[in-house]
């Protein structure tokens, strides 16, 4: 099993569970009829077949086939005499598949009966029932339990309390199914996710959730509601989609780029634990774990041990930030600074980018951004276009002009921890100091889907990995043999969908030493002003505003609709829908824009602006940044960090 225990792992970082069995052994020709548990002794070849492509695949939890393996159930088929046997053989196997990669979870299901007195099983039957299955699993070594598909309360607690007469600090995953799909359908019966979720807070899981129901949609309009009322640890393990009868066999549509998707959201929504339940393959759970480790990759835990007194050593402070770059000189210097993002070109033509970085130095802008393959597209290397657009500036205003400087892009998709490290002091020895950091989007969203995804760390991590690189320390706390002067920023989105989640990650980034933010475009202003005064006691760390000119009303709609984070007010919309042709469109977006920054360049907070050029046009850029002539006096900022305005 992994070296950190399921509990430990489960308070560090998002956990993967594995997708479907029972839909994998149909799609392999074992018909329904059949009882699937009691494959584990007649056809374990298959189910360990199954469990191994799972942990190909990425997941982190190894779910047992064992979800119906209770006695009650398995008298259905005249097995529950073997009860025993089909438990332990489904550990056994998925231990075998699981090695030391992943975690084992003994599956336990219903009864598959109505408890008394609406039905006929008698509670105390039912908790006897789940007692002897749970005493197999834990005994056959199992590492936690994961009740799936419970639809009632009161049997989801006689499973619950069944597992702590065995083992009483067992880690237990419990899970069930609303009888819904979303939030335009009424539900029927059974216990609402508020109530569940209330509930099953004072019985001491480890985490709690949502498996099967109805899809993405249902289970992510079920979690919306249960993070409202608790602060346990998420699951969301949806099916994959609804199933469709074709040529009659049951079969699930949904692409598994749709259930990463969905997954991604579950993660932002709070979930602990995502993976998936009917229909889901190994395919989808191999896209999902891409997905959800661009949005929360994994924390490692680096271990540098203390050095004893008698080889105690001073660790070298990192280089004043000020001397870092003339980026970081201007920035810390008070002056309001404006960035402009540049496009890398995706052939090997770098003509327009560095004439229009020109452009845009003679127009006054502090600094270009130069992005690291955003949306997983392939193009030309932040690096070599910084180091373009440098030596085709260098010199045109004067000798000792060093040229356009650039605020290059990092990203933690691409590389493992070693390949950062030789990036890094490439970068710091080539003079490209001012890093931002970001994690980066899921291959899967490209040009090239089945690339491999790194997400060694994230952009939390990277920040640390460069401040430790700024003293003179490799990742494992070992001397590189000098320092870097790397000047390094984060990004941050003031409209996420959930805004907890962001302002905590904000102040982590901070804790990690983020020592600038560039934020995503910001078209409402109350959103912005919303965020800078929920991470207000984080305002020592200069920010720069994004701004984007909207080029025309479909262009609003697509952000507005398509691209998570964004959202375009109403008003702006509707002027855009009232100005008539594209041109007109289009300088609307300019004056909407001047308008956003106008209105928030002034607050107390606001070190810059990070201005996005609409499909490259600098010019609208520059239209944009005239606004700035209105402005008047140093930023809050000076050499030492934030200076408190006078009152």
């Amino acid at each position: 099993m992994p070296d950190l225990s399921f509990r430990d792992a489960l308070a560090q970082r998002v956990l993967l569970f594995d997708g479907a069995m029972g839909t994998e052994i149909y799609a392999r020709g074992v018909f329904i009829n059949r009882c699937y548990d009691e494959l584990n002794l007649s056809q374990g070849d298959t189910v360990g077949e199954i469990h191994g492509a799972y942990v190909r695949a990425g997941a982190d939890v190894i779910t047992t086939n064992t979800f119906g393996a209770n006695r009650v159930r398995l008298g259905a088929y005249g097995l529950e005499s073997r009860a025993r046997d089909i438990n332990a053989s489904g550990v056994k196997l998925a231990r075998a598949a699981a090695k030391d990669k992943a975690w084992v979870a003994g599956s336990m299901g219903p009864t598959g009966a109505l408890l008394a007195p609406v039905g006929k099983v008698a509670p105390g039957e039912a908790y006897q029932a789940f007692r002897e299955q749970a005493e197999v699993l834990i005994d056959a070594g199992a590492d936690l339990i994961v009740l799936e598909t419970f639809t009632h309360l009161a049997e989801l607690w006689q499973a619950v309390r069944a597992i702590r007469s065995v083992k009483r600090d067992h880690p237990i995953v419990a899970c069930m199914s609303f009888p819904f799909i979303g939030p335009d359908q009424m539900q029927i019966e059974g216990d609402t996710p508020e109530q569940a979720a209330r509930t099953v807070a004072g019985w001491g899981v480890d985490a709690f959730g949502t498996n099967c129901s109805n899809g993405p949609r249902g289970v992510q309009h079920v979690l919306e509601r249960m993070r409202e009322v608790t602060d346990l640890k998420l699951v969301a393990m949806p099916n994959a989609g609804l199933p469709q009868v074709v040529e009659g066999r049951t079969l699930y549509l949904a692409a598994p780029e749709y259930m990463a998707e969905h997954a991604r959201r579950f993660v932002q929504l709070g979930a602990g634990i995502v993976g998936g339940c009917c229909g889901t393959t190994p395919e989808m759970i191999k896209q999902i774990r891409a997905f959800v480790r661009s949005v929360a990759a994994e924390r490692r835990v680096i271990h540098v041990e203390e050095p004893g007194a008698e080889k105690k050593v001073q660790l070298p402070e990192p280089a004043p930030i000020v001397a870092r770059s003339e980026f970081a000189k201007r920035l810390y210097g008070g002056k309001f600074c404006v960035s402009v993002e540049l496009d890398p070109p995706r052939g090997v033509d770098a003509q327009k980018a560095v004439e229009g970085a020109a452009m845009l130095r003679e127009a006054g802008v502090d600094v270009v951004n130069i992005a690291d393959g955003p949306r997983a597209v392939a193009r030309m290397g932040p690096s070599a276009l910084a180091q373009l657009v440098r030596a085709h500036t260098r010199g045109a205003h004067g000798a000792d002009d060093p040229g356009m400087e650039s605020v290059v892009h990092y990203c933690c998709r691409d590389r493992n921890l070693l390949g950062m490290q030789m990036d890094l002091l490439g970068a710091n020895a080539l003079g490209l100091r001012n890093i931002l950091a970001v994690t980066g989007d899921p291959p899967k969203m490209g040009t090239y889907p089945d690339a491999t995804a790194v997400f060694d760390i994230d952009s939390i991590g990277l920040i640390n990995f460069i401040q430790m690189l700024n003293r003179g320390l490799d990742f494992s706390g070992q001397p590189v043999g000098g320092q870097t002067a790397l000047f390094v920023g984060a990004g941050c989105n003031p409209a996420h969908i959930d805004l907890d989640l962001e302002v905590e990650r904000f102040g982590r980034k901070v804790e990690a030493g983020a020592e600038f933010f560039f934020s995503q475009p910001v078209f409402d202003a109350e959103v912005l002003l919303r965020f800078l005064d929920r991470t207000d006691k984080f305002k020592k760390v200069p920010f720069l505003v994004g701004i984007m000119p909207l080029v025309s009303l479909k262009n609003a709609e697509f952000l507005h609709n398509e691209v998570p984070g964004m959202q375009v007010p109403a008003a702006i919309l509707a002027r855009l829908r009232n100005a008539g042709d594209r041109d007109a469109q289009r300088e609307v977006g300019i004056q909407c824009a001047q308008e956003a920054l106008r209105e928030v360049m002034n607050h107390p907070r606001m070190a810059g602006t990070y201005v996005y050029p609409p499909f490259g046009s600098y010019k609208a850029v520059l239209r944009v940044a005239e606004v700035l002539q209105d402005r008047k006096g140093p930023t809050n900022f000076g050499p030492d960090g934030w200076i408190e305005p006078k009152r």
